[in-house]
């Protein structure tokens, strides 16, 4: 390519946009850092502090906070005022990195980049393999950074929202509902559930043992360990049946056979129960998901929830931002003839399927 050829103006902001970047990238371990060390929650609430407050506070170098902290600064995540050399956690800020319990806490996706550069020789054997890697073959960060990631947005939404959403089934669970989670993970979801509805019978399954003994844990932690189990089970084929309400969170898009996956759902619920899909958020085209959250989502798509599906039977590939239409598509090739999106957030989109 000529010099004649390349526009000077498209490439320097072209470049500009590289060096924010970078920048994004070099942040994640500082955030990861950050949050390890106790550094943000000491600075959250805490007004301005110099690196030395800092230091003290967590029982660090002073030198090597204080580089931290200059690099905080200028991402944007601390202030620092140049008059007294000091620096503060805004409260915008501290809900994002410090607050364990703010429905906006983004610290689990930042464990996430972790996994996948640790996983970075994997994917580049199965570009050129074209094979499947599963999700018990990622770096273990990436289970526990998921959950995180996921849980503040349940923990908000999920039954002051998204159960209320669907049709009659708020009702249910405050009654005594036998509810399955097929795809639990580490039982975020699963736990939420049995907490807000205790005269529930709530079940997780999922076929990942890791995953399983982590929920089986939460759930003892929780005080819950009389009201939720937890066993090992695959989607296409978890056992029981006559359940009032099937979840799956953030994982149809990731099973090899979604289709057979929704007709055992089918199989599984009673006449009048309901099947609740929670998917990541996404439009029907390319082009509707070309924003900073399609952005992330397709990147995790090609690391992650692409080859976990090829890693499994029938290998569908539906990918992460399959659309509402795509999903819909599936759900009814599994037997459900209503679906319905119920309600949605920036990140998830919630649908109801009926038979």
């Amino acid at each position: 390519m000529s010099a004649a050829e390349i526009d000077g103006a498209k490439l320097e902001a072209f470049m500009g946009q590289m060096v924010g970047d970078m920048g994004a990238m070099l942040s994640a371990p500082m955030v990861i850092l950050g949050e390890k060390l106790g550094l943000y929650k000491a600075m959250a609430g805490a007004g301005p502090l110099s690196a030395a407050d800092l230091a003290g506070r967590t029982k660090t170098n002073e030198r090597y906070v204080r580089e931290w902290l200059n690099q905080q600064a200028a991402s944007g995540y601390v202030v620092h005022d140049a008059e007294t050399d000091t620096y503060e956690l805004p409260p915008e800020q501290a809900a994002v990195f410090a607050d364990d319990d703010s429905p906006v806490n983004l610290v689990g996706g930042f464990h996430i980049i972790e996994s996948v550069f640790a996983d970075g020789e994997k994917f580049e054997r199965i570009f050129r393999s074209g094979e499947g890697l599963g999700w018990h073959e990622h770096d273990a960060r990436l289970f526990c950074g998921t959950e995180r990631f996921f849980r503040p947005g349940y923990r908000t939404h999920l039954t002051a929202d998204w159960i209320p959403s669907l049709d009659g089934v708020s009702e249910k669970l405050e009654a005594g509902a036998r509810v399955a989670d097929v795809g639990c993970g580490h039982g975020a979801s699963t736990i939420i559930l049995a907490q807000t509805y205790p005269n529930s019978e709530v079940v997780g399954y999922d076929y990942h043992e890791a995953s399983i003994e982590a929920a089986r844990e939460r759930a003892e932690e929780a005080g819950l360990s009389d009201r939720v189990r937890f066993e090992i089970a695959r989607a296409q084929d978890y056992p029981g049946e006559g359940y009032d309400l099937v979840c799956v969170f953030d994982c149809l898009h990731d099973m090899g056979d979604p289709v057979g996956a929704a007709a055992h759902v089918h199989e599984t619920i009673a006449d009048d129960g309901t099947f609740m899909i929670v998917e990541p958020m996404a439009g029907d085209t390319v082009t509707d998901n070309l924003n900073p959250v399609g952005r992330m989502y397709y990147a995790a798509s090609t690391m992650v929830c692409t080859p976990a599906s090829r890693a499994q039977e029938v290998g569908l590939g539906l990918g992460a931002q399959a659309g509402q239409k795509r999903l819909t598509e599936v759900l009814n090739q599994g037997g459900f003839t209503r679906v319905r999106r119920a309600t949605e957030t920036p990140f998830n989109m919630v649908l109801e399927a009926r038979p």
